[in-house]
Formats: C-alpha cells, sequence, structure tokens
C-alpha cells in the first residue's frame, strides 16, 4: 500500500453520480467562517481582532502583525489556521497594550472587522468549528444529485479523511515522514519534521477509514473499539458490539482510529485485528511510531446546517463542521474527484488544522 495520497485509493460513502466541477476559481468561492468557542467578553488584557482576509494564509497575516506592531510571535493568540485561497473570517489575539498600533497596521487583502478585549490569550484549538459556503463551477445541471448526495451525508454521516492538505503537492509528505520516523530523513526542523511524520499517521487512519467502509463498519461497531459519545465526547470501549450497533446506527456514538503514538493504546479484538491488517499493508508496526504523542480521531463527522442551492454553471453548498475535520471530504463526495490534491495549498481549507501528536 502507497502512502502517496489520492481520493482515488479512499472508498466513498455515497453511491451517488458525482457532479464534478471545480473549486477556487475565485477566493469568494470558498468562504470559511470560524465558530468559536468564545466569543470576548469585552474587557481584559487581551485584544481581540476579528479579521476577513483573502490571499494571505493565517501565518503570514500573524508574521505581519508581528512585524509591523512589535508583537513577538508567541503573544499572538491563533484558534485555528485559514487557507489562503479563500475568503476567510477568523479571530486573532494579542497583548492590548497594541491596540494604539492598530492603525498602523496595513495589508492588502485584510480587514479589521471588529476588535474586543478578553481575560486570556487566544489558543489553537479554542474553536467549535468552522461554517463553509462553497461554490462548484463547471457542474452545470448536476445540483439535484448533489443535493441528494448532500442529504445522504448528514443523515449517515461523513467520512473523517484527513483531506490532501496534509499531505502536500502531491502527496508525497508521508513518504518523507516515513523516513523521519525511521531516523532516516536528514531534515532538522522540528516542526516540519513534526508535520510530515504527522502525514504518516494520518495516512494510516485515512486507511483504516477506507476499509471499514469496503466492509460495512463505518456506521457500526466492532468488538475492541474505542467509541466516541456524539454528545458529550466521551470514549469507552466496546465490550459487545451488537448491543451498541443501534446507538451507532442513529448516529449516538461513533468508531475511533488509532493515530499511533508512545502514549495511544492499539485497539484491541475485532477492531485491533482490522487495525493490525492496516498497518501491516504499509509494512508498519505500532513501535515506529515512538516519536510521537499518539491520539485517537473519530471515523465519522456529521455536519450541521446543511443546505444546497442551484448556481448558473454548478451549486452553492454550505455546511458547518466540528474543529479538526476537513471540508474535502464533502466536497470529494458531491464532486467525485481529485478535489484539491493540485493546488499547493498552504494551511487546511478546514481552518483548524491538527497536528496529530
Amino acid at each position: 500500500m502507497s502512502l502517496i495520497f489520492s481520493w482515488a485509493n479512499l472508498r466513498v460513502l455515497s453511491a451517488t453520480p458525482g457532479s464534478g466541477g471545480v473549486l477556487r476559481r475565485e477566493p469568494e468561492d470558498f468562504v470559511v467562517e470560524e465558530r468559536p468557542t468564545y466569543l470576548p467578553s469585552g474587557s481584559g488584557e487581551h485584544l481581540y481582532l476579528h479579521l476577513e482576509k483573502r490571499g494571505h494564509t493565517t501565518a503570514h497575516v500573524a508574521r505581519e502583525l508581528s512585524n509591523q506592531l512589535g508583537v513577538k510571535a508567541k503573544d499572538l493568540g491563533i484558534a485555528g489556521l485559514k487557507d489562503r485561497h479563500a475568503v476567510t473570517r477568523q479571530w486573532i489575539s494579542l497583548p492590548a497594550k497594541f491596540e494604539p498600533r492598530l492603525g498602523d497596521f496595513k495589508l492588502d487583502g485584510v480587514q479589521i472587522l471588529e476588535t474586543s478585549r478578553h481575560t486570556n490569550k487566544l489558543g489553537l484549538g479554542h474553536l467549535k468549528g468552522n461554517r463553509f459556503t462553497v461554490r462548484v463551477r463547471g457542474a452545470a445541471g448536476t445540483a439535484g444529485q448533489a443535493a441528494e448526495t448532500l442529504e445522504l451525508l448528514t443523515r449517515l454521516g461523513v467520512p473523517n479523511y484527513f483531506g490532501p492538505q496534509r499531505f502536500g503537492l502531491g502527496g508525497l509528505n508521508a513518504e518523507e515522514g516515513l523516513r523521519v520516523l525511521r531516523g532516516q530523513s536528514s531534515l532538522r526542523d522540528p516542526q516540519v519534521r513534526r508535520f510530515l511524520s504527522s502525514s504518516v499517521q494520518s495516512a494510516v487512519f485515512n486507511r483504516f477509514v477506507s476499509v471499514r467502509l469496503e466492509r460495512g463498519s463505518f456506521d457500526g461497531v466492532l468488538a475492541g473499539d474505542m467509541a466516541k459519545k456524539r454528545d458529550t465526547g466521551g470514549v469507552f470501549l466496546v465490550e459487545d458490539a451488537q448491543a451498541e450497533s443501534p446507538r451507532a446506527e442513529r448516529g449516538e456514538i461513533s468508531a475511533t482510529g488509532t493515530l499511533f503514538g508512545r502514549k495511544t493504546k492499539p485497539l484491541t479484538l475485532s477492531a485491533g485485528e482490522l487495525e493490525n491488517e492496516v498497518l501491516a499493508e504499509f509494512g508498519l508496526t505500532p513501535e515506529v511510531f515512538g516519536s510521537r504523542k499518539g491520539d485517537r480521531r473519530v471515523i465519522r463527522i456529521f455536519m450541521e446546517e446543511s443546505e444546497l442551492t442551484a448556481a448558473d454553471d454548478g451549486y452553492i453548498v454550505q455546511f458547518s463542521l466540528p474543529k479538526g475535520s476537513f471540508a474535502t471530504s464533502i466536497l470529494r463526495e458531491l464532486m467525485k474527484n481529485e478535489v484539491d490534491a493540485a493546488p499547493p495549498l498552504d494551511d487546511s481549507e478546514a481552518g483548524d488544522e491538527e497536528q496529530a501528536e
């Protein structure tokens, strides 16, 4: 099994025809609105900026704020990363003492929509998720079938694949990431090494999700699964799969996959057998991930507020997703093509790229 990312290697949930089409002809074709965990209270030692940007990554905007206002990079707070090839709105925090300098900040394509104060610095992951409004062009006459697919995904859940942004241009990141994990890479930048090695975790996870789709256990549970509760987020061991299956079918619980690392225990029983089978396809063992902390990731996600309307040459789709998930997973199901696999994206289009540890 190749570590190179391709949508063609990952199973789709929906059997409906794909609409085809293209994304991001204009920045306004891909709009991302951050859904914060909390809004600033109006008082405190931290200044919150609500920004709208076009043509810039979040990291670039943060660097410009640091350079133009004299803020130390470590004092800037960001909840999630946003892509360059979109119109995105998000919050960034900085010490309130820099507020008098805000008038000096100028960057084409970036607008400060509002400011407020809060008692703490904004932290990575301090968001519920993101709201997307995406225009698919070049797909005239397919809005009806795309709406049918969207209804199915809303009801059954969406495969929580890591999108192509995690795997780099050409989908090659995981190959270099494996060399990092095996001590065979000459790369020295620790941040780059972490990102590349996380792409190996992501490739294994994606394959685990795809196999479960192939074998009919995507919307169910197996003995040995660590299942996550949709309402509370609690995780528990599935001992009796037959007893828990009705809850899974109703979407109340979903199986999780392992992002392997030294502090995350592999699955057991039937789920563990499937997980070991996937590792063996890549010629890997859990021990190779010893430099990673590890985590668990739910294999399916549920959209909120999903809606699709016809447009002149295609359609516009809207939906909200929880943090850590990729909008490309939904768009791939609708379009049935290599969504966003070619453009060199800089940040997660889902707006909160998780660095799996």
